[in-house]
């Protein structure tokens, strides 16, 4: 347990400066861009993600839980079958990329160098997924929480330096947003790559246990499989997200331009704003993976219990206040970015929203470490197309447009919030009230 909050710390100490220079990113992005350049670039965003989710194979949850459950001896053999699983699946991956992008239409209204951004970062994450899955693993936390600190101080840096230095196009101006992105991306692999030959040269001089390649690959498929699924569904949704909400919007008659703005007010301000304490939830996440696995593989009960207990009193002691601030200072926080009143309604409405997903990613995480990806899977597909249904029908009334969008997406969020944890309890024998029946035993 001590090993497990001093990664947690240390991630959410590191992740918290990192959301403070996120926020002052996209203060920079929508001062630069504006609100309909904003909307663009948060509309390829998307697309982006998905492509780093494909390529890393979700290698890093796959190996963390694989080093979080194994004796060292096998950690080396493990590896040596994963990198090269990484490298075979890096040079398919962008074959196909470099087959469809020519014929993909998406990026025909964009700079022509856009599309060639989707390319260059399959290398860089497939590889430095291997490094971060294996300090995951090991719960060296401290070169998960730097290197993430790094992406954005690096992000930041460039975006400052460029857009001040030189004056852009409206196109090249989105498309210098993108490069900072994948030049932080670069920089994260090189310090990764670097401290993971470092650990490397130990690992070499110890004893180690031979693997075969069947066995390696089925321990690192049987939980990167479905959980790129999970994730490659989560980037998908996330992807045809702005589309849906813009043709909700367009049917209950809004210009195209008013609801590409209105999405980027939505997107770029009030998610910026009520997702920034989810560096929270996200430190939790890395931290519990391996915690969870380990304790679940030793049938640990007294652990899994104490864990869950802990990670829902973390988040409500954060996130209940985190969100009344935000809806009852919504305006002067919005009004950083634009003087909209617009984007203060649309973050006083989400507060549901902002609350549950602080739940649900370390639930999710909750589900890999005991082996219950699929269902975590099953329930995004549930939650996430029941939610998309309301938030068309409700979203192209024209007497609720934008704020019919939303009802749809915090009905989505509570139906996720529910499966995750009725099926946590179920699962490791725990009432709702997270206590053990008396007489029943637990795993």
């Amino acid at each position: 347990m001590k090993t497990f909050f001093k990664g947690f710390l240390f991630l959410a100490v590191a992740a918290f400066i990192g959301e403070c220079l996120e926020f002052v990113i996209n203060l920079v992005l929508a001062r630069q861009l504006g609100e309909h350049g904003l909307g663009i670039y948060m509309t390829i965003l998307p697309s982006l993600f998905l492509v780093v989710i494909i390529a890393s194979l979700e290698l890093p949850i796959s190996i963390s839980k694989f080093i979080a459950e194994k004796e060292e001896r096998f950690h080396r053999s493990l590896m040596k079958h994963a990198t090269n699983l990484a490298v075979k699946f890096m040079f398919v991956f962008m074959g196909v990329v470099l087959i469809i992008l020519p014929h993909v239409s998406f990026f025909d209204n964009y700079h022509p160098l856009v599309k060639w951004l989707f390319v260059i970062i399959i290398p860089i994450i497939s590889i430095s997924s291997l490094a971060r899955g294996y300090f995951m693993g090991k719960q060296d936390m401290s070169k998960i929480a730097i290197s993430n600190f790094l992406r954005k101080v690096v992000q930041l840096i460039l975006l400052v330096f460029l857009y001040q230095l030189f004056s852009f196009d409206f196109d090249t101006s989105i498309l210098i947003a993108l490069c900072t992105l994948i030049g932080s991306e670069l920089i994260v692999f090189v310090y990764l790559i670097h401290a993971f030959f470092i650990k490397w040269q130990t690992i070499k001089q110890e004893k180690y246990t031979v693997m075969t390649k069947k066995e390696a690959r089925g321990n690192l498929l049987a939980v990167s499989i479905p959980t790129t699924g999970m994730r490659i569904f989560h980037s998908v949704t996330h992807a045809i997200q702005p589309f849906l909400i813009k043709a909700a919007l367009l049917k209950a008659g809004l210009s195209e331009g008013v609801a590409t703005e209105q999405f980027g007010l939505m997107a770029g301000v009030a998610m910026s704003i009520g997702f920034f304490p989810a560096f929270i939830a996200h430190s939790l996440l890395i931290a519990l993976i391996p915690a969870v696995s380990e304790a679940y593989e030793h049938k640990d009960s007294s652990k899994l219990q104490r864990l869950l207990q802990q990670v829902m009193l973390i988040t409500c002691a954060y996130g209940i206040p985190a969100v009344i601030l935000f809806y009852f200072f919504a305006e002067p926080l919005t009004h950083i970015f634009f003087e909209s009143s617009s984007a203060t309604l649309y973050l006083k409405l989400l507060w549901p929203y902002f609350l549950l997903h602080f739940f649900v990613i370390p639930l999710q995480a909750y589900l890999i470490g005991l082996g219950l990806v699929k269902d975590a899977l099953y329930h995004a597909m549930w939650a996430t197309m029941l939610s998309f249904v309301a938030m068309y029908i409700l979203g192209s009334m024209p007497h609720l447009q934008m704020q019919g969008v939303i009802v749809g997406m915090n009905f989505g969020a509570v139906l996720m919030t529910l499966l995750h944890y009725l099926t946590i309890c179920k699962k490791i024998g725990l009432s709702i009230h997270l206590q053990f029946p008396v007489d029943k035993k637990v795993i």
